[in-house]
């Protein structure tokens, strides 16, 4: 690995990582990222192909027969924190720091990651292919994001999903899943005390929850949760026992669990009606002794259970969330990445591979 080649990547990667913060890209509306990134790959005369707003590219010696790694991190953004200083979309570095709407999250680890994929392109008789995507909607995880361009990638054997992680490794990750609940009861008067209050009986399983514990704790992700974090009733009149009350639960799932384990312990014992808006977001893990796993920690990166979710909930196949930048900056005020963050992450994404390519 020259270093004038990884100084020319990183350049490059800054540079286009400037140009992303420059140009809006809220979930939903990445048209203007996506046209970018196609820009790019079309300079460097790069075949790419764009399915929605995702964007993707193959190694330039792929061969179907072989495995395919996957490097993928998304180029949509959450809308700026409302305690924002400076300009979101002004990409500015000072003190070794590029600020902007989406440089942490996950602006330097796409750029890193594109660049990876260029270190690769060329190379002949690798072992394995390398397949890069961009993908959207990511922040939402919506369905025209990663579900949508996986088909369009081949047969993918394993990935890396670029996060900010300070490119330690997480090898497992929490599901999500977010259940609607109604309580129901009957309207009366309350000064008669009739009826029956829906909110007492919402009560009365919120409080089942709050006191309720999982027995499987995962050595990397700890403990199953259920949160209450929304509540309401539609009733406007103090003196109406209400008919009817609505909560929601926001559901954290350890690898230990799956999520129709968690729906039969809330069939069990809530009075509530309950339903979940989705059970896409499950969670994951990669084998402590997959490949990628063992030359990350013959390199000295630490590994980790992650509490937040990402693109790598709906890959069919085992992955690595790992990237430049710190998970703590993400979606606060005055966002930045270090641009000494990207160059480490080119370079620690390229050691990592060439153990296994």
């Amino acid at each position: 690995m020259a270093n004038q080649d990884i100084s020319q990547l990183h350049t490059e990667a800054v540079e286009l990582l400037k140009q992303l913060i420059a140009t809006p890209s809220f979930s939903k509306e990445e048209n203007e990222t996506a046209e970018i990134l196609i820009h790019f790959f079309a300079q460097k005369g790069i075949e790419h192909f764009r399915v929605g707003n995702n964007v993707y590219a193959k190694n330039k010696f792929y061969d179907a027969a072989k495995p395919s790694v996957l490097l993928n991190s998304h180029h949509d953004t959450v809308k700026p924190n409302a305690k924002y200083t400076r300009d979101p979309f002004e990409p500015v570095v000072e003190d070794g720091k590029l600020f902007g709407l989406g440089s942490n999250d996950a602006g330097g680890c796409l750029v890193s990651l594109i660049a990876t994929f260029l270190y690769y392109y060329e190379k002949e008789n690798l072992s394995h292919n390398v397949v890069f995507a961009a993908s959207a909607e990511e922040e939402i995880s919506g369905v025209n994001g990663i579900e949508l361009v996986l088909p369009y990638l081949g047969n993918i054997n394993f990935g890396i999903v670029g996060e900010p992680t300070k490119m330690d490794m997480a090898v497992a990750e929490r599901g999500l899943m977010v259940i609607d609940c109604i309580a129901q009861g009957k309207a009366g008067h309350a000064a008669r005390k009739e009826g029956i209050n829906a909110l007492y009986i919402a009560m009365d399983d919120i409080n089942w929850i709050r006191n309720y514990k999982f027995d499987k704790v995962s050595p990397l992700l700890g403990e199953s949760m259920l949160t209450v974090t929304v509540i309401g009733t539609e009733n406007q009149q103090h003196n109406v026992v209400p008919p009817q009350c609505k909560f929601v639960i926001d559901v954290r799932v350890n690898e230990l669990y799956t999520f129709d384990e968690i729906l039969g312990e809330l069939k069990e014992n809530l009075k509530s009606q309950f339903k979940p808006r989705t059970t896409r977001m499950k969670s994951t893990s990669i084998p402590m002794d997959h490949p990628l796993v063992k030359a990350g920690i013959e390199l000295g990166r630490g590994y980790y259970g992650s509490p937040t979710t990402s693109d790598k909930a709906l890959m069919p196949f085992p992955a690595l969330k790992m990237g430049p930048g710190d998970s703590a900056r993400s979606h606060t005020a005055d966002e930045y990445v270090y641009v000494d963050e990207i160059k480490g992450g080119i370079e620690l994404y390229i050691q990592l591979l060439n153990k296994i390519l």
